[in-house]
C-alpha cells in the first residue's frame, strides 16, 4: 500500500523536512522495477542533486514527489505552503526540454500557471515581472521561444516554476541539452537564485561535475531498480564560483562521487 500525503509542516511532523519518502518503490504496469526501496529525506531550503546511470529512476522519484505519480508502497511526503494558490501545492518543476508555447509570448508562458490558477491579471503581472527578472529576462518579456537561444529558453522554463513562488524546485535535467559554456553560466545563475530565495532544489542530472558544483548533496543512485548508493555532503565555502570549479577540493569530491557511481555502470566511464 502507497501513501502520499501533503502536509503543512506541524499538522504532519514535517517540520524540518520539505520531502520524505521512505521504503518507496514503484513498479510500472509492464513489470519493471523503476525505484526501490528508496530512503529519501531532504530539509527545508537545501539543494541536492539525485545523481545515477540512466533508467535508474531519477525522474520518477521526482514525479512522486510532484504528486504526478503514485508509487506502488512506501510514503512520499511532501510539506507544502498552503498560502500558494496554483495546482503543484507549492512544487515548481522544471522540465528537461522547456515545453514553451510557440505561438506566445515569453511573459504569456510566464504567466499561465497563475491563468491556470485564476490568479487575477493585475496580481499575475506583477508576479510575472519579478519572475523575469529573477532569472535576467526583463527585456525579453514581449520575444516569442523561437527568437530565444536554448539558454534563454530555459530561463523562461525557469521563471514560470518560480512565478507561483513554490516552496519546492523540481528540476530534470535542465541543462542537459546546453552547451557547456552556457551551461556553466546558468550553473552559476541557478547557485546565485538560489542562494537569494532559499527554496529547496532537488535536481537531477547525469553529470558528476554538475552535481558536485551545484549541490549541498550529491544522493547517488544505483541502477535499476533505484536505490541510494551513497549520500555525500559537499562542505566548501560559500558563495561558490570559478574557484571552487577549479579547486582541489571540487576535484577530491569529484572522485569520490565518481567512485560511488561506478558500481553502477559495469565498468564504464562515468565522467
Amino acid at each position: 500500500m502507497s501513501d502520499v500525503t501533503a502536509s503543512s509542516g506541524a499538522n504532519g511532523g514535517l517540520t524540518a523536512l520539505s520531502v520524505s519518502l521512505r521504503a518507496v518503490t514503484k513498479a510500472y504496469d509492464n513489470g519493471v522495477m523503476a525505484l526501490g526501496p528508496l530512503d529519501l529525506a531532504v530539509p527545508k531550503g537545501e539543494f541536492i542533486s539525485l545523481l545515477g546511470p540512466s533508467g535508474c529512476g531519477k525522474s520518477t522519484a521526482l514525479r512522486l514527489i510532484a504528486g504526478l505519480a503514485a508509487p506502488s508502497s512506501g510514503t512520499v511526503r511532501v510539506a507544502r505552503h498552503e498560502g500558494v494558490p496554483q495546482p503543484g501545492h507549492g512544487i515548481g518543476f522544471v522540465f528537461q526540454e522547456p515545453t514553451l508555447m510557440p505561438w506566445t509570448s515569453v511573459r504569456e508562458n510566464v504567466r499561465l500557471p497563475l491563468k491556470l490558477a485564476g490568479v487575477m491579471k493585475h496580481d499575475a503581472n506583477a508576479r510575472v515581472d519579478d519572475a523575469l527578472a529573477s532569472v535576467g529576462l526583463t527585456d525579453f518579456a514581449e520575444a516569442f521561444p523561437r527568437e530565444l537561444s536554448g539558454g534563454m529558453k530555459m530561463r523562461v522554463s525557469l521563471a514560470r516554476a518560480l512565478v507561483t513562488d513554490p516552496d519546492i524546485l523540481l528540476m530534470d535535467e535542465p541543462f542537459a541539452a546546453l552547451d557547456e559554456i552556457t551551461r556553466f553560466r546558468l550553473n552559476n545563475d541557478l547557485l546565485t537564485l538560489w542562494r537569494g530565495l532559499r527554496k529547496t532544489v532537488i535536481f537531477v542530472t547525469h553529470s558528476v561535475f554538475e552535481s558536485v558544483y551545484l549541490s549541498q548533496r550529491v544522493v547517488v543512485m544505483t541502477a535499476r531498480p533505484g536505490r541510494i548508493q551513497a549520500d555525500i555532503r559537499v562542505e566548501t565555502v560559500e558563495p561558490r564560483g570559478e574557484a571552487f570549479r577549479t579547486s582541489a577540493a571540487y576535484a577530491d569530491y569529484c572522485r569520490r562521487v565518481s567512485a560511488a557511481l561506478a558500481p553502477s555502470y559495469s565498468g564504464q566511464a562515468v565522467l
